[in-house]
Order: C-alpha cells, then sequence, then structure tokens
C-alpha cells in the first residue's frame, strides 16, 4: 500500500524546485507536448488506467516520463519502467536530481524549436512496406511501376484500400491518368 504522506512529499518536493515554481497552471492532455505527474497516473482507480493504456496502444498518446531516480526511489523504479514504457509505450528517461531534469527539459524544447531538416533524428522517416509481395502486386497494376508503388502503399497500406479509393483520392498520388487506369483495374468486371 502506497502511502499518502509519502507521495504528498514527492508532489511538494517538486512543486518547490527551482523550475516547479515558474510553472503553473494544470496539465492537461492534448495533441502537443503536456506534462503530467506520473504519481498521480500510476495507482488509477475506476476505469481510468484502461483509459491510458487504450490511449497509448492506439498512438494517441506519445510521450517522455521523466523519472528522479535516487537510493530511496530505486525499489520503485523496475515497476514504474514497466509501467511506462510496456504498458504505455512512452519513453522513459531517469535523472538523478531536479536540477538534471529541469536541465534534460530545457534541453527537449530548445532540440524541438530546432528546424527539422538540420536535426536527422527529426526528419521525416519514409514508411517502410511490410510486405514485398503486396510491393510485388501492386506493381503489377497497368500505369503502377517501381516508384509509384511505394508511394501508393504509403497512401493506402492495404489491396483493399486501394481498390476502394476513388480517382480524387488516388489523383494527388500518381495522377490524373495512372488514377483512372487504377480505378478501371479495380472496378471493371471481367
Amino acid at each position: 500500500m502506497k502511502d499518502p504522506a509519502r507521495a504528498q512529499e514527492g508532489t511538494r518536493k517538486w512543486r518547490a524546485a527551482d523550475r516547479g515554481r515558474r510553472w503553473k497552471g494544470t496539465p492537461l492532455m492534448a495533441q502537443a507536448p503536456c506534462t503530467c505527474h506520473l504519481g498521480t497516473l500510476w495507482p488509477m482507480r475506476n476505469g481510468a488506467d484502461r483509459i491510458w493504456h487504450k490511449k497509448c496502444k492506439s498512438g494517441k498518446l506519445q510521450g517522455i516520463v521523466v523519472v528522479e531516480k535516487t537510493q530511496m526511489s530505486e525499489q520503485y523504479f523496475p515497476a514504474m519502467q514497466k509501467f511506462t514504457v510496456l504498458d504505455l509505450g512512452m519513453v522513459l528517461l531517469p535523472v538523478a536530481s531536479q536540477m538534471e531534469a529541469s536541465c534534460l527539459l530545457i534541453q527537449l524544447v530548445q532540440e524541438q524549436a530546432k528546424e527539422p531538416s538540420k536535426n536527422p533524428l527529426l526528419r521525416k522517416k519514409r514508411a517502410l512496406i511490410s510486405e514485398p509481395a503486396l510491393l510485388r502486386t501492386v506493381q503489377q497494376i497497368p500505369g503502377v511501376g517501381k516508384v509509384k508503388a511505394p508511394l501508393l502503399l504509403q497512401r493506402f497500406p492495404s489491396l483493399q484500400q486501394l481498390s476502394n479509393a476513388s480517382i480524387q483520392e488516388l489523383e494527388p498520388v500518381v495522377g490524373q491518368a495512372v488514377a483512372q487506369h487504377i480505378h478501371a483495374f479495380f472496378t471493371q468486371s471481367r
């Protein structure tokens, strides 16, 4: 059983930190980066844990969890690590002190503010095609070759989605003429 006095002590400790005094407001769950105190999330009750798990597994909730790992908190670290990484699917960054945590947060904000083209880790990655057989199948459609097939599979990841796509949906990816060929290929009766 978790001691409520000890939990409050941890909250007060962070609230009294130099950086903590400057940040005010209630954290919200949002699409943009936000701050959330995991101490209040960990012992969730009344189904709140299922909501968090569902949001995390769906990819709608992404984040980085910063945990102060000291001699006193080390016994709780494996459980927190399992909860954060395996259950929530978030990145866990252990820090030794509040000052290290604040420096880490500042560094993360500065990296996010940089132009994406200058940071190779923030560049948009090309989607990997999971099945080479699917790629070869799409290449067999008239008008679609080695260049347009991967583009189509990035936008329409399955044959069912590709076959149900309208000409208007296909045009931005492959152009009007090829879009008409693809649509005719899937809709003509043989």
